[in-house]
């Protein structure tokens, strides 16, 4: 890998809608393909590893679960196994339990970053089909250390969340179908990239080491922000990050404001749940309370718990119909 010029490092994020995209991409490149490509799809923590079967039956690329320690070869398709980050340090591959990014694990930033500081120029960062941004700082420091980005055509996404806030975030990249995207990672690995200034970001690295834990956690860039952390409910950092804000806690979990609106949105609605459970579980409670006051003759107490009941399924509706109400960033993307 080292002697090739061409950009031989290929990093690719996908979520909802994902699966059928990176199908694509692996049946149109070439079993000879002079590039290593590490692969993350959002998954459940309690999810299979069955994307890499899939994967490695849909094209000529022998497609695996990423194993730490590995060393990068070319014509292989590295695929993050979930709940592990997927990383890339000295030509090997790695993988880590650090802190989750957008509410993810694995997720596309870490990686996309640790690609970046990597292979500089000899970068390329892909996105594919999903909701929110997840990958859109990527892209961005990728194109910055010299790499370059590809987003799946959103017209062809089947979600264009990611695809959408990677084009804001990035300043030039190839807006593609998955067909041609593939064709143009081959075009991409043949041309030599030639020398370029090295790039160094200390903010970025020390990003990088946090899930690689060669760093003892610190205090985050930016301003406290007056927020929490969905994740840990630690105090957040704000840093203004093109083309939106970013946050992030001392224990590394970092978010965008999307994903942040997101997860709170789930946090709330969660609450709710817990609500509405308690207050059907005091009405009912009542109501035996009402039963066994008639039986027992007592008027006053028997009108009293009714007063209390009918306070309480008030309130139960009122609940669910806030429940209703309160949906997530995605709701409001799937709905625009």
């Amino acid at each position: 890998m080292g002697a090739f010029s061409g950009r031989d490092l290929v990093v690719i994020a996908a979520s909802a809608g994902g699966v059928e995209a990176l199908r694509g991409l692996m049946a149109a490149l070439p079993g000879d393909l002079a590039a290593s490509l590490l692969l993350v799809l959002h998954i459940p923590s309690s999810g299979g590893s069955a994307l890499a079967g899939i994967l490695d039956r849909s094209g000529p690329l022998k497609a695996a679960p990423a194993v730490d320690g590995e060393p990068l070869r070319h014509g292989r398709v590295y695929v993050a196994p979930p709940d592990r980050h997927l990383l890339v340090q000295d030509a090997t591959v790695r993988l880590s339990r650090g802190p989750r990014h957008n509410g993810h694990r694995p997720a596309a930033d870490p990686l996309f970053l640790s690609a970046a500081v990597e292979g500089g120029p000899r970068t390329l960062a892909v996105v594919l089909s999903g909701m929110l941004d997840d990958g859109s700082r990527g892209c961005a420091v990728v194109e910055r250390y010299g790499g370059a980005v590809a987003v799946q055509d959103p017209v062809e996404s089947l979600f264009d969340g990611m695809p959408r806030a990677a084009m804001n975030s990035a300043r030039d990249p190839q807006v593609l179908p998955v067909t041609e995207i593939a064709r143009w990672i081959v075009g991409q690995s043949e041309t030599p990239t030639g020398a370029e200034e090295k790039v160094s970001d200390p903010q970025v690295e020390r990003e990088v080491s946090l899930f690689l834990k060669t760093n003892q956690p610190t205090t985050p860039a930016g301003d406290l922000s007056g927020f929490t952390c969905p994740e840990c409910n630690g105090p957040l950092y704000e840093t203004e990050i093109r083309p939106s804000p970013r946050y992030e806690c001392r224990v590394g979990h970092a978010w965008s404001a999307q994903t942040m609106a997101s997860s709170q949105a789930e946090a709330v609605e969660r609450a709710l749940w817990v609500a509405i459970l308690r207050l059907e579980e005091r009405l009912r409670v009542l109501e035996r309370m009402i039963q066994d006051a008639e039986r027992r003759g007592q008027t006053h107490s028997k009108r009293r718990f009714g007063e209390q009941a009918e306070e309480v399924g008030e309130a139960l509706e009122t609940m669910r119909m806030l429940q209703s109400r309160i949906g997530g960033v995605e709701d409001d993307l799937l709905s625009s």
